[in-house]
């Protein structure tokens, strides 16, 4: 683990050739405009870039990462124009990301504005949608203040909307030109939001790092302590992690990047019946799915009900429900039928084959999926 007083950088390379970019996980804001014009140059509508829409939401407006992230432009010589969303899930739908090709239009954007998004999930995949279907696409800068943004959602390039029925269901690939990652910006994020977050770093140990989550077990006080080593390290942690499987599949066309969502087609399903913005945020509905997937898989035969225990122990530990409360196991299936990765009418589930190794399977049967699911619906 990093010493806490170490200011300096960690940077995470997404080597995707013409489109590679960093990372960049520090502790602080020194930097922050050199690495921006750093990172817009390294692409041709970049290079000569002169402003940005900057878009926030309002519980970030007076946020040092926003006033921080207008400083830094003007620094570099880049002329920001900052729009503030209301907060939550609701926002990142078709008719918000219009408001923002309006100010697009307003400020006459071109091929050579950026667009930045400075928050947490929601703000990144929705200004991040705009950024990608404006002008055929946009230069993209990612500065995620909430855990599940900086471990999850600003790496990889996956942007997106809500349709009211199905979550993420509109989107496309669109790579950032790079990612400002300051663990400083969590030392005030609400205790719920940092829980959230910590079901996407206990999803990396499940999937792909067995070590990882063996060091989350036995680092669990530290992290909610909100250790600043403890913290950097596993930031950069993920960060890697999921590099390394955007380069070998960036667009989900081999089928390894489905590994990524494990838990997820439980979660979704669990948002779409309860609403988005309702009783479940995002980490919450992917806690609980994560417990109703492992239940599957035991179901199946391809795990003992060892691993599931382990899961439930460290997510109960960090204080994230393993059940929920208003949905019925018929009621979630019918909602898993719209996952994008099911396939020729089939639900599709990334389930785990032993503690760091998850595939991607449409093996289970409704009554396998009913069944298990019946422990987690209260």
């Amino acid at each position: 683990m990093p010493d806490p007083s170490d200011r300096g950088k960690t940077d995470v390379a997404v080597d995707l050739g013409p489109r590679r970019y960093t990372v960049r996980v520090v502790t602080g804001p020194a930097g922050m405009g050199d690495f921006f014009r750093e990172a817009l140059g390294s692409s041709w509508a970049g290079r000569t870039c002169r402003s940005a829409l900057v878009v926030t939401d309002g519980n970030l407006e007076r946020h040092p990462a926003v006033s921080g992230g207008l400083g830094a432009l003007r620094d570099v010589a880049i002329e920001p124009r900052l729009v503030v969303l209301e907060p939550g899930e609701a926002t990142k739908c078709l008719a918000v990301a219009s408001r923002l090709y309006d100010e697009l239009i307003t400020m006459r954007a071109d091929r050579h504005t950026a667009v930045v998004a400075i928050g947490g999930g929601v703000i990144g995949d929705l200004a991040g949608f705009a950024a990608a279907s404006y002008a055929r696409g946009l230069p993209l800068l990612m500065v995620p203040t909430t855990l599940l943004a900086q471990v999850d959602s600003s790496v990889g390039g996956k942007v997106g909307i809500n349709h009211p029925r199905a979550k993420n269901i509109i989107g496309a690939f669109h790579q950032p030109s790079g990612v400002w990652v300051d663990t400083a910006a969590l030392d005030s994020l609400p205790d719920r939001e940092l829980r959230c977050g910590l079901a996407e770093v206990v999803k990396y140990g499940v999937i792909l790092d067995a070590d990882f989550f063996g060091e989350l077990e036995d680092r669990s006080a530290a992290i909610l302590a909100r250790d600043p080593a403890a913290l950097r390290a596993i930031v950069a942690r993920c960060c890697r992690l999921k590099a390394d499987v955007v380069t070998r599949d960036e667009r989900e066309e081999t089928g390894l990047r489905a590994v990524l969502n494990f838990g997820h087609t439980v979660g979704h399903a669990i948002e779409a019946i309860a609403g988005y913005g309702g009783a479940y945020q995002h980490g919450e509905a992917v806690s609980a799915g994560m417990v109703a997937e492992c239940r599957i898989a035991e179901r199946i035969g391809w795990i003992g009900p060892e691993l599931t225990r382990r899961v439930i122990a460290l997510l109960e530990r960090f204080g994230l429900p393993v059940d929920i409360d208003g949905c019925t196991p018929a009621a979630l299936h019918e909602a898993m039928g719209r996952d994008k990765k099911n396939e020729a009418g089939s639900v599709r589930f990334v389930l785990p084959r032993r503690l760091g190794h998850v595939e991607l399977t449409a093996a289970p049967g409704r009554d396998d999926v009913i069944t298990a699911l019946e422990p987690l619906c209260r």
